[in-house]
């Protein structure tokens, strides 16, 4: 840089902001936990040389009373005096036995509990916790605000040990939905539209995709999507696989993506978006009855299968030897026989599970009787008792 130039002559402080140089320090926004200490030495010793933490800041020089540490994507800030509780720091990495010397819960010198986990832990899928379930609209099971703004109602109340999640989900007002590309982590998880439309964009699937009434998507483990607009009362059944399972936020990536990739699986899944306008209906596990394939047991090669039935005949009495066996009543009316139970008569909104085992059958079925049916895994063996 030059020298500065100053003009002959008088001149004032007018003047000389004129030809001086400004000078902008970038401007920056910080944020800080902050944690008690009572002894600052003893606490930066544990906080850098025992976690990893960096040390930033420390003042005064003479007689030290606060010092901020930097690491594992957290600000600290020890000091002296501070009112707060200790309280719990977690700390997540891929390897927690090289960490910390392998323990898993520490204390600092401040009384801070420290925890040691794994980053990405695998998916654990429970072991189904079967029961003979069925849930009405009638019973007037509440609504709950969910992510997104959502409404949300609970199909499967007990989730079946959290094997499964089962929820009818709508959107009273349409427009704009305040959603963020995401992503969940899952064993199976899908989308079937009762009513109205919605439109979502995909990761390596195009531009933005309108689901209508009738249409179905499977979202394979970990596909960033995003949710754009939605039709007013727009009305959904999702069920995912464990039932409580992780949604992340993916603040990089961009949707949609530039290549189109129908091909590309997830965790051995692809994508399905499958249009319920244009299946044509064909046989069913269940006699008496015909059923449209959403070509889910292909592309989850045997994980889940999705169909939705209608009647077509007398019903018969079956048992099947699957895991999982949901259905949900689109429309119509039918009786549900169980051994053992009272009949059910059940109406559109009406949802239940059937377990391995049980002898059941679907009678006095409506002519406009429609039925959604997903069992995991795919196509299960049902045999007529």
């Amino acid at each position: 840089m030059g020298a500065l130039k100053i003009p002959k002559g008088k001149i004032n402080v007018g003047q000389i902001a004129k030809v001086a140089p400004m000078f902008e320090y970038p401007r920056e926004t910080r944020a800080e936990m902050r944690l008690p200490t009572f002894d600052l030495p003893k606490d930066l010793a544990f906080f850098t040389k025992r976690l990893g933490f960096r040390l930033d800041t420390i003042y005064p020089a003479d007689n030290p009373e606060v010092a901020v540490l930097s690491g594992h994507g957290l600000r600290l800030r020890l000091q002296k005096g501070a009112s707060e509780a200790p309280g719990t720091l977690r700390i997540l990495t891929e390897n927690p036995d090289e960490f910390a010397g392998g323990e898993r819960v520490l204390t600092a010198p401040n009384g801070c509990r420290v925890e040691i986990d794994v980053a990405n832990p695998p998916l654990v899928l429970p072991k189904t916790e079967h029961a003979f379930v069925v849930r009405r609209l009638a019973d007037q099971a509440p609504w709950v605000i969910g992510r997104a703004g959502m409404h949300y109602r609970d199909l499967i109340p007990t989730r079946l040990g959290g094997a499964m999640i089962a929820s009818h989900i709508r959107i009273p007002d349409g427009g704009p939905v305040p959603d963020m590309v995401h992503f969940h982590k899952v064993g199976f998880q899908l989308i079937y539209c009762v009513k109205g439309w919605v439109d979502v964009v995909y990761e390596d699937q195009g531009p933005p995709i309108r689901l209508t009434a009738g249409d179905c998507f499977i979202q394979p483990p970990e596909i960033r999507h995003r949710v754009l607009y939605a039709s007013d009362g727009i009305e959904v059944i999702e069920i995912g696989v464990p039932a409580e399972h992780i949604t992340e936020i993916d603040h990089a990536m961009e949707l949609p993506t530039p290549d189109l990739r129908p091909e590309r699986e997830w965790d051995g899944q692809r994508f399905v978006y499958n249009e319920g306008a244009k299946g044509s209906y064909g046989p069913f596990r269940l006699p008496g009855f015909t059923a449209r394939d959403t070509t889910i047991h292909a592309a989850t090669k045997g994980v889940a299968s999705v169909m939705v039935a209608r009647p077509k005949g007398p019903a018969a009495w079956t048992k099947h030897q699957g895991d999982i066996l949901f259905t949900y009543v689109l429309q119509g009316e039918m009786t549900l026989e169980g051994e053992g139970k009272e009949p059910f008569r059940l109406s559109q909104g009406d949802a239940f599970v059937i377990p391995p085992g049980m002898a059941t059958r679907y009678a006095a079925a409506t002519v406009d009787l429609e039925l959604l049916e997903v069992s995991l895994p795919g196509n299960p063996l049902t045999a007529q008792v």
